[in-house]
Formats: structure tokens, sequence, C-alpha cells
């Protein structure tokens, strides 16, 4: 049994590494992406290593008793989903691959899972985070540093409710987006794949007051080294703002705004872009281009938003609506 076990993981595993080559080469999968598949797959091969059995000989019991397992370790209804979504594309593949001739997860059914809503913040709640990161880039007592550090922050809320980029997209942004005429940017996302957001007004004057600042201070502190290739720079590895940093930002801002810090992170307001955008009239759409959903459905979970919204036009301006 011992040697079946390691036969079928060392054959798992080279099938786990083509599955992710297809999907970095075909699909434009991230590393991010890559990984989480990676670690599900390789949690299933050795649940089924236990066995003896390997991808290539799993049948449909064996995911049904997999799912189980999952769910006898606590797993929520949402990981549990994830999983059988990567066990569903793997198996397609090796199928198309004709390294299979059936796919064993074709007629499982899902956990059932409750609809999610995304954490959103009001309007107001956003006014306030914007009022008060504003306010601290014109504190007297700041130092020059601190006022910099301010207006990063009061730059990066701006420009996040402005495009409701992801924050990975937000702190990678380049130096060329802040250039006086811009109104749209280019933006790199998922899957390397790009796509056009507007810019408004304050976050483009955002972008402005805060390189400026950062010009006044190399200027005083007499250091001749360019602008960073970066909108955001850091010391860091990666030469930029992280996300981990921006998120601590964040939540000690809206501790400072009054605001519960748990409820607000770098997400939260990219939901509230689209939300406050469905609110007040955008097309479904237009919103998943802006996100730069590949999929609608994705997008879809914003939909109790029209679906309120189409109730109070119903409400509000049905010539038979009750008074």
């Amino acid at each position: 049994m011992r040697s079946r076990t390691s036969n079928a993981k060392t054959s798992d595993a080279k099938l786990i590494n083509l599955f992710l080559d297809m999907l970095a080469a075909e699909q434009g999968a991230g590393d991010n992406t890559l990984d989480a598949y990676r670690r599900d797959l390789t949690d299933f091969s050795e649940f089924l290593a236990t066995t003896g059995q390997g991808f290539t000989g799993a049948g449909t019991q064996s995911l049904r008793n997999y799912l189980a397992d999952l769910d006898a370790r606590g797993f929520k209804s949402s990981s549990a989903a994830r999983r059988l979504s990567a066990m569903r594309h793997l198996f397609r593949f090796l199928l198309n691959e004709r390294i299979r001739s059936d796919d064993p997860a074709a007629i499982l059914s899902g956990p059932k899972r409750g609809r999610g809503l995304p954490k959103v913040l009001s309007i107001s709640d956003v006014d306030r985070l914007l009022t008060r990161a504003k306010a601290l880039t014109e504190a007297p007592e700041a130092s020059t540093l601190q006022r910099l550090r301010a207006m990063r922050l009061y730059c990066l809320l701006e420009v996040l409710y402005a495009t409701g980029l992801r924050v990975s997209e937000l702190v990678a942004l380049p130096l060329s987006a802040s250039r006086r005429d811009i109104s749209m940017i280019l933006v790199r996302g998922k899957g390397d794949k790009e796509r056009l957001v507007p810019l408004n007004e304050a976050s483009r004057r955002a972008m402005a007051d805060y390189l400026a600042a950062m010009e006044a201070l190399k200027e005083a502190s007499k250091k001749n080294a360019g602008l960073s290739k970066w909108l955001f720079p850091s010391f860091g590895e990666s030469g930029h703002l992280t996300r981990q940093h921006f998120a601590r930002d964040l939540k000690e801002l809206a501790a400072s705004a009054g605001l519960a810090p748990r409820l607000v992170s770098p997400h939260v307001l990219r939901h509230a872009f689209a939300s406050h955008l469905l609110h007040n009239g955008a097309d479904l759409r237009i919103v998943q281009t802006l996100l730069g959903h590949t999929d609608i459905s994705t997008t879809q979970i914003y939909t109790h938003v029209v679906e309120e919204r189409l109730k109070s036009l119903v409400r509000d301006l049905h010539p038979l609506a009750e008074k």
C-alpha cells in the first residue's frame, strides 16, 4: 500500500504541474491563482493517496468522500465549493488531454452556499474617510514626512474610490498614471489582462498634490535621484507600496474617522465603488468592465443593489403604485 500511495502522489504531482502550466499559458492565470490551485489539488491528492488512488483512477464516489472529509474537517461551504471547482477544472483538463476517458466530477453537485453579500460602506461613510484623510494632509502640527504620508493615503483613497481597482492593481500603478492631462489609465489586472479605467478630477488633483510633495521633499533633502517608476514607491522588494501596508494605514484612518476598523479594507472600498455606481443607475455590464471581472456572474453579487433600486423606482414612479 505504501508503494502504491507513493506512486499515486508522484503521478498526481506531475499532473498538477501540467494543469498549472496550461492555466498559465492558455488562461494567463497569475501566481496567486496558481498557488491556490496547487494547494487545493495537493490536498485532494493527499486524500486520494490514503486509499492508494490518484487522479487517473479516482471515481465519483472518491470525490464525494473527499467533500465529506472537508465537511468533517470543518471547511466552510464556500471553501469546499472552491475545492470542487478546482477538481472540476482538473478533470476537464485530463479528459481534454485524453489522460482520462471520463470526467468523474461532471455529475457532482456543489455544497449549498448562502448568498454572501459584500460588506459595503455607505456614501456618508466613504465621505467621512475622505474628509478625515484630507484633514490629515493639512494638519499644522505634522512634520514634512508625516504630511507626505498623509497625502499618499489620501491619494490612494481618492483613486481607489474613483476607479474600484483591486488593491494589487492600485499599489502597483505606474508613475505615468499621474499625468496631468490623463483622463483614463491603463490597468493590468488578473491574468495580465488590460483595461481602461476613467479618473475623476478629485483623484487627478490628489495625485498632483502628492507628487508635488514628493518632489519638494527630494529637493529639501538634496537628493537628486529621479522619481521611481511607481506612483507609490517603497524601499521594499517590489519597489512599490505593499497591499498590507495600505490596509494597515486604512484601518488606522477608519479608527480616527470614527468608523469600525474591522469593517474597512481596500476590498470593501472596491465594493463601495461598485455598489454606489449601481445604486445611481450604472449598467451592470459597465461595472463588470470597470472592475475587470471576466465573468458577469462575479459582478452579480451586487444585484441586490439593482433589485432595491428597481423596487424603489416601481414604488415611486408606477402610475398604479399605492400612494
